[in-house]
């Protein structure tokens, strides 16, 4: 979802349009041969199968025979797929630019050229059976709101079904996700009888995630037992169903004020040895483009860290990584980013680190200069800076 959020970031001040592709697994061509039983009602001889000529819903090859036929269809209206994401495809003309983002059948369709816009929106009819949804309204299950402001970004009908489903019976509502200074292992409390209802509700906060960064690192904690849920680990979750009521419409603001600030923006930091069972640290990152937040994550570290210099030290080449790939990605989008990203962390031992090549030890740390590189060499990088944190890692 990074790319969505980007592509809304970037067209804060452009019209966001939507299209369906009705039955779209029907669209697609089949490139080898593929036999099926005749269905009930076709008169067959005994042993007769059936070739088919289009993909159909249930084939493996479905999704890919439809993104295929749907690649070349715009391909000849002039689109080039990006690089950085197969799905975004892009077409630069004298008359401006135009975004176009698929999502198996959905489609957001954006750019400075209406006129091409809407020429797009009839050749694609012509080609499909599509329904025009009009500007951005929904998506995914993600409610998209304009204003003069920009765009919010908010999941509040999804919360009430999660709320539906879960069956609480009371309505408080507490102001935190989760009690300070929490640690839960997998031996608190009793095993729940039935784990169903607590494995698919912590499936539906993981989506949530998506416009509620807020509960991601809560989420994170209580993902770790869906193996083994406990009462403990019931009413953690319940706490977070309770907090999400409390502030269940909530929304993520893309500013349209972000196209006179067009510049990324990251934040690094880690928990040492947050978790208290496998002693793993927690990487935590989020990268702003203007006043957008376009990507967060919030994940344990594969393995356990010695100090909290070298659990932030990783962190911030997650986060570099990162960054590359969005500047790559947005310069596809037409926002060119010519001056250095900053990361902030605040350790100053990783961050010394990763300025000050010469009093480290790892030869090789010497490519990191994240803070104060020209892109170029940063984007250049990046290989060095993968290979850094294994190598950290593993010595």
């Amino acid at each position: 979802m990074t790319y969505v959020r980007a592509l809304i970031a970037v067209a804060s001040i452009r019209k966001l349009s939507q299209m369906d592709v009705k039955n779209v697994f029907l669209n697609g061509d089949l490139s080898e041969e593929v036999y099926m039983v005749p269905p009930p009602g076709i008169p067959h001889k005994q042993g007769e199968v059936c070739r088919l000529r289009k993909a159909l819903y249930g084939l493996k090859q479905a999704p890919r025979a439809w993104f295929e036929k749907f690649s070349s269809v715009v391909a000849t209206l002039g689109f080039q797929s990006s690089a950085y994401d197969s799905a975004l495809f892009v077409r630069n003309s004298s008359a401006g630019r135009i975004l176009l983002l698929l999502y198996v059948d959905d489609m957001i369709i954006t750019g400075d050229d209406l006129v091409g816009i809407e020429q797009l929106k009839q050749q694609l009819c012509y080609q499909f059976e599509m329904k025009n949804l009009g500007p951005l309204r929904y998506f995914l299950g993600i409610e998209v709101a304009s204003s003069s402001k920009g765009y919010l970004l908010s999941q509040s009908k999804y919360v009430a079904d999660i709320l539906k489903k879960a069956r609480i019976s009371d309505t408080r509502i507490v102001e935190t996700p989760i009690e300070t200074n929490a640690r839960y292992t997998c031996s608190d409390g009793m095993h729940v009888a039935d784990p169903t209802l607590y494995r698919t509700i912590v499936g539906s906060l993981v989506y949530l995630t998506i416009t509620r960064p807020d509960i991601a690192y809560v989420v994170y904690i209580v993902s770790q037992f869906v193996s083994s849920p406990t009462t403990v680990h019931w009413a953690a979750m319940m706490r977070i169903l309770r907090y999400l009521r409390g502030t269940q419409y909530q929304s993520l603001l893309f500013p349209s004020s972000c196209s006179s600030t067009v510049s990324l923006r990251g934040f690094s930091d880690a928990g040492w040895a947050g978790d208290h069972g496998d002693r793993k640290s927690i990487t935590g990152y989020c990268v702003f483009l203007g006043d957008s937040l376009i990507s967060s994550r919030s994940k344990k570290q594969s393995i356990p860290s010695r100090s909290s210099t070298e659990a932030e030290y990783p962190a911030m080449a997650d986060t570099t990584a990162e960054i590359i790939w969005l500047r790559w990605l947005v310069g596809d989008m037409g926002v060119v980013i010519s001056s250095p990203t900053p990361i902030n962390c605040d350790n100053t031992s990783a961050i010394y680190i990763a300025r000050n090549s010469v009093s480290s030890s790892c030869e090789h740390r010497e490519q990191v200069m994240l803070l104060t590189a020209h892109p170029l060499l940063t984007e250049l990088s990046v290989v060095a800076i993968a290979f850094c944190a294994t190598d950290h890692k593993k010595s």
